[in-house]
This record gives structure tokens, C-alpha cells and sequence, in this order.
């Protein structure tokens, strides 16, 4: 998977205009900022930008030949096993498999390992906070239900990246999906993939770079 045209865009204003800041990249291409922030936090990442607080944006030190074999790499290439809790578990449950799994989010799946919902650190610090009883609390009164945002085994990890960036979420559940009619799709629940999984990866790359 090479670059977007916008991407390379980017990186060439970057070239010529270093330091420039997110506003200026944004104004030049006509666009609003939120637009590109996806865009400048990927290339970030991948150490073909770098930036400063106040200052802007300047080239990294990443070759842009190594592009390709970095983007590349496909979800199951590099997925977790998932980390499941049924909708009958309580509050006090998921906490608890918070900690014993070192994880930032828990998913939520029926017997039959189909996605039902996503449970995070943030929901179950805000339904504890000053109340007593939240912990014999079903956990499907604080789940996000479906639909979740999701990735594919097949995806690659920048679509995954990207997707984690744009909706400010740490886990991506990766699912296959199962058709039970017309009406409906369910999607079975094979593995999760989080920003540091993607950062571990990008780390690696960039180390042979």
C-alpha cells in the first residue's frame, strides 16, 4: 500500500516550507484542519514527519522507500487475542479483567463469540464514580453497542491506525462477518487491535530503516 496522494502532498509542502504548522499545511491544501490530523499523526508515526509543540512540522528521518513494507502488514498479521466479557458480567467483573489483562478496553461477546458491544476504562470510571452499587451493575448497561467501529483481518494496520485516530479510540475489535439474513449481519469476534500494537510495529520497521 503506497501513500495517499494527499499524504505525499503533505510531505512535499512539509519539504518546502518546514517549519510550518497544521493550520498552514491545511490552508494550502484548501482543506480544514481536522481533515489532515488522521494524515500528519500517521506520517508522524511513521517517523516521515516530525513536529514540535509551537513550532510545526519539519521532514523525519524515515526513508520514503520503507513506506510500502511498513503499510503493508495486515491486521492478522499482528492482532491480539481478544479479551471477551459477556453481557451478563457485572461492572465489578469487567474491572477486575481490566486490571488481570492489562488492557484499556474489554469486548462484549454472546456465547457464540459475535460482537455485541465495547466496554472502556472511561466507561467504567465514569458508572463508579460516587456510586456504591455500580459494581452489581450488568456491564450491558455501560457498553457501547453496536455497531462498533471495527477492523478486518485483512485491513491493513494504516487503515486500523487511521480509524483509531479519527474516532480518539484505543482498541479496534477485528471481526469476520457472518450473514443470518438479509436484514442483519453478525460479525464474529477473532482478535483486537490497539494503538500500541500498531506503535510497536511501526517502532520495528522503522528500526531496520
Amino acid at each position: 500500500m503506497q501513500l495517499t496522494p494527499r499524504q505525499m502532498e503533505i510531505m512535499q509542502l512539509v519539504e518546502r516550507h518546514a517549519p510550518v504548522t497544521g493550520e498552514q499545511i491545511a490552508e494550502q491544501l484548501g482543506v480544514s484542519r481536522p481533515t489532515i490530523r488522521s494524515d500528519l499523526s500517521v506520517l508522524v508515526m511513521l517517523g516521515v514527519l516530525s513536529a514540535k509543540p509551537k513550532v510545526g512540522y519539519f521532514p523525519g528521518k524515515s526513508s520514503r522507500n520503507a513506506f510500502p513494507q511498513a503499510l503493508d502488514i495486515r491486521v492478522q498479521d499482528v492482532q491480539s487475542m481478544p479479551i471477551i466479557v459477556r453481557e451478563t458480567s457485572t461492572v465489578q467483573d469487567a474491572v477486575v479483567a481490566l486490571f488481570l489483562e492489562n488492557v484499556g478496553s474489554l469486548i462484549v461477546a454472546d456465547e457464540e463469540g459475535m460482537l455485541l458491544g465495547l466496554v472502556s476504562r472511561k466507561d467504567l470510571l465514569k458508572v463508579t464514580l460516587g456510586n456504591a452499587m455500580a459494581g452489581s451493575m450488568p456491564i450491558s448497561f455501560v457498553m457501547t453497542r453496536t455497531p462498533i467501529v471495527n477492523a478486518r483481518p485483512e485491513d491493513s494496520i494504516y487503515d486500523a491506525a487511521k480509524k483509531l485516530d479519527e474516532h480518539d479510540i484505543d482498541t479496534l475489535p477485528v471481526v469476520i462477518p457472518h450473514s443470518s439474513d438479509a436484514k442483519s449481519e453478525k460479525l464474529e469476534v477473532v482478535g483486537r487491535i490497539t494503538k500500541t500494537t500498531i506503535l510497536k510495529v511501526f517502532l520495528r520497521q522503522m528500526k531496520g530503516w
